[in-house]
């Protein structure tokens, strides 16, 4: 995480002793008595700072030095510097400092700010912030001295309201509220005082102040915004900017009618209708209350911001300027809207101009999303359709703009808070899957956390199987999306371009252009769900994006694939129908086989598809009837032991533990024959002893899977007791033969000859085997293993005698492993 300088300096802050420490803070103290401010102070400050920083507990400092630290963070008159290390030191140290450090709070405004910071970090409780709040407030209904409005003090009580809301009294509410209308609507329309030279011969001489002007360089003609520029701004301006810059906060934090939320939702329309009424006007909202007077000012406020974006600014920065207040103007909107209905008549034709405006801007594309929210939370008020709203926000921005993080960010934030609504009435909300997920495609690493949230809102019946193909092919998105960039950015004529690439990437790139594989690009960029669960060519996809699979991007989009599976499965379980379940376990068998070729990407995914596989069988067991041909062909071919031996090993355990009649009577004698005939032809081809053959790139695991799944199936059809019988005899040949000795350990190969022996004595007794190697479905629950009077206990020890009895060459082994 850190360089290995930083590392050792950590280190050696964090292992630093009492006594040194000590000592340290004596040459501070020293220091900061004499008032030195040489970079000598400086640097033992940082190097003290670091100390107390590098341990999770508090460092306990002499007394004398705190105090001391405390009047440099009090005095006005010391170096910026020195009080921006002692107000970071106070903050780590202990004791705290908040209670001396409020008994006599300064009106500068830079050390009231470094003071602050310290308060409401070591505050535990609002009584600790009180002084402070009432200075604050102190400082809001009075200039100070010199004629200067505070301004830090509106982002200090903007803090505070956020850790304390309750701190403030219904009369303190209504003081900050007046002071708000006062800075959002009364501020000054000229430009503050500036000094110019007078030449050689005279002194500097105070020019008249300018009037303001809009961004497209207009005088301004209305009442002042933050969109009003100026060479210099007067006191009353910059506490208008700082009062639209916390009012969002405020208006969260304080309810402006002084009731809940419920209560102001609960109101009628006759009731909005008549509060509209009077507040239309500006000289009818001064006989408003304060906090209603304030919601009706920030209401014009943010309307006048919205018609001051839509001039032509100057400036680039400007620009940026416009798209900020866009966002901040309509999510202030929606707030007021929220508590007041009534304004929702009002705001709709601004929002829907603006709408207008944007829409297909995809430079304004951040801006879309307030405006979203704004259509979700207020279009059925005012019956509004917002079906295209919705439609061009869920198909064009994840589309054209997934590469810029924080809009993808903010794009899934939007999706994550409003997730339940989007369901019930977004219709293509969960059709837009395959557009979404290029945000995390390509983004993987910063979005893992969210996607892991949002995609249970995204599973749908008619599109799940759809969904999990997507998530499969994730790394493949992250390859075609990778390619599609690139090639709008090099001309395919520009070939020393290209080749700067790389030649693998080169190679790709010529792919990705080719008509032929146009089909295949198109499929995995699609913006929608509903063209197809997956495509034939799947595997000619892979082939062609096979130089992209060591990408950086690709590899860390298919690390998080296995995490997003799991979520997937332990969603999808919960509702999925018969239809459902079976076309889940078609798709593992098949996509076992199918999957982007990355190192490690492929064991991963089949580790999951094991465990889940598992979880699907033991939910619904009838799936091994109904996909008995699938699975019949997945296990008779040893093709698949080499390359996903987890997964058939699965495959083959839950043959042998579902394929009963006891879970379904459709398993008929020959349906049980044939996959024992499968899986004994498996078993032999793959233990065969020859002088020539290679040693088994397999694990023993299979081998004991496989003799256990052998009986299990011998037990439900008797007839079948010596064909495995004589199968387990060969066991003790084939774990002694010279290539396994080679690659198994000693202890594998016990464990393959002490299964056979345990099955073949156990097969003995054909009733004691069934009993035992296919126990009923309820011989897992906890009742019959610790009552004493259920038939599995007495069973268990029944057979126990029997065994003992009839053969004396069975191995004492635990009879638990007898149906792993």
């Amino acid at each position: 995480m850190y360089a290995a300088a930083t590392e050792s300096l950590i280190k050696q802050a964090r292992e630093i002793k009492e006594e040194e420490l000590q000592r340290f803070c004596g040459r501070i103290f020293k220091l900061l008595h004499t008032k030195d401010v040489s970079g000598d102070t400086v640097d033992s400050l940082q190097r003290l700072n670091l100390i107390v920083s590098a341990t999770k507990y508090a460092r306990e400092l002499p007394s004398d030095l705190v105090m001391k630290l405390q009047t440099v963070l009090r005095s006005s008159s010391c170096p910026e510097q020195h009080q921006v290390l002692s107000s970071s030191i106070i903050r780590e140290s202990f004791p705290p400092s908040v209670h001396s450090l409020c008994s006599d709070l300064s009106h500068d405004g830079r050390t009231l700010s470094y003071v602050a910071s310290v308060v409401l970090a070591q505050a535990g409780n609002k009584e600790d912030v009180m002084p402070l709040c009432h200075h604050l407030l102190k400082s809001l209904e009075a200039r100070l001295t010199d004629g200067q409005i505070p301004r830090h003090t509106l982002a200090i009580l903007s803090k505070m309201m956020t850790v304390y809301p309750e701190i403030l009294t219904d009369d303190q509410v209504n003081v900050v509220s007046r002071k708000l209308v006062e800075w959002l609507r009364y501020a000054s329309m000229q430009q503050g005082a500036s000094m110019s030279s007078g030449g050689f011969f005279s002194g500097p001489r105070t020019r008249q102040p300018a009037p303001l002007t809009e961004v497209d360089g207009v005088v301004t003609g209305d009442f002042f915004t933050v969109l009003c520029l100026g060479q210099s701004y007067t006191e009353d301006q910059w506490m208008n900017m700082y009062a639209f810059s916390m009012i969002k906060s405020w208006l969260l934090a304080y309810d402006t009618d002084g009731t809940t939320n419920a209560e102001s939702d609960d109101r009628s329309e006759v009731d909005s209708s008549v509060m509209s009424m009077v507040s239309a006007t500006s000289s009818s909202s001064r006989l408003l209350p304060p906090k209603e007077r304030l919601r009706e000012k920030a209401f014009e406020y943010c309307q006048r911001l919205i018609e001051q974006s839509d001039r032509k600014a100057l400036k680039k920065t400007d620009t940026e300027l416009q798209k900020a207040c866009i966002v901040e103007s309509v999510s202030i909107m929606d707030i007021i809207c929220g508590e007041d209905p009534s304004y929702v008549y009002r705001a709709f034709p601004c929002i829907k101009a603006l709408y207008g405006r944007l829409n297909g801007d995809l430079a304004y594309a951040r801006a879309l999303l307030p405006i979203a929210q704004f259509y979700l939370n207020h279009s059925e008020i005012a019956a509004v359709d917002s079906e295209a709203v919705f439609c061009q926000l869920f198909s064009h921005c994840p589309a054209e703009q997934f590469n810029e993080p924080m809009l993808a960010f903010e794009f899934v934030q939007f999706c994550l808070l409003n997730a339940s609504v989007l369901q019930d009435r977004v219709a293509n909300y969960r059709q837009s899957f395959p557009n979404l997920l290029k945000f995390l495609a390509w983004n993987s690493s910063g979005l893992i956390a969210e996607f892991v949230e949002l995609l249970p809102s995204l599973i749908a019946p008619d599109t799940a199987i759809e969904l999990l193909h997507t998530v499969l092919d994730l790394p493949c998105l992250a390859a075609a999306l990778d390619l599609q960039q690139r090639s709008a950015c090099y001309q395919a004529s520009d070939r020393a371009a290209w080749d700067q690439q790389g030649a693998k990437v080169a190679a790709c790139l010529d792919a990705f252009r080719q008509p032929a594989y146009r089909g295949l690009f198109l499929y995995i960029l699609r913006p929608e769900a509903g063209t197809g669960d997956t495509i034939d060519r799947l595997k000619m996809l892979h082939e062609i994006l096979a130089d992209m699979a060591e990408s950086p991007r690709v590899v860390r989009c298919s690390q998080v694939v296995p995490v997003l599976l799991h979520v997937y499965f332990n969603t999808v379980t919960q509702k999925a129908d018969e239809k459902m379940m079976n076309q889940l376990l078609l798709v593992l068998l098949e996509r076992s086989s199918l999957l982007y070729n990355i190192k490690t990407f492929n064991v991963e995914v089949q580790k999951v598809f094991s465990t889940h596989l598992q979880a699907l069988c033991k939910l619904h067991p009838p799936l091994i009837v109904d996909q008995s041909r699938e699975m019949l062909e997945f296990a008779s071919s040893p093709a698949n032991i080499y390359s996903k031996e987890d997964f058939y090993t699965h495959v083959v355990w839950v043959i042998g533990e579902y394929l009963s009649v006891s879970y379904d009577p459709r398993c008929t004698v020959e349906l049980i024959t044939s996959f024992f005939e499968s899986l004994e032809a498996v078993l032999f081809e793959i233990t065969q002893v020859r002088q020539s053959a290679s040693p088994p790139s397999f694990s023993p695991r299979l081998i004991t899977v496989l003799m256990t799944t052998l009986a299990k199936l011998a037990t439900r059809s008797q007839d079948l007791i010596p064909r495995v019988s004589l199968c387990l005899s060969k066991m003790r040949t084939f774990a002694r033969s010279a290539p396994v000795i080679a690659c198994y350990s000693e202890e594998d190969t016990e464990e393959i000859i002490t299964r056979a022996h345990e099955l073949i004595n156990l097969l003995k007794l054909p009733n004691v085997a069934q009993f035992v190697l296919a126990p009923s479905a309820g011989g897992d629950g906890p009742r019959w293993h610790r009552d004493t009077n259920a038939s599995l206990p007495q069973g268990m020890r029944a057979v126990s005698g029997l065994l003992h009895r009839h053969s004396s060459f069975l191995p004492t082994t635990p009879y638990g492993t007898w149906w792993t």
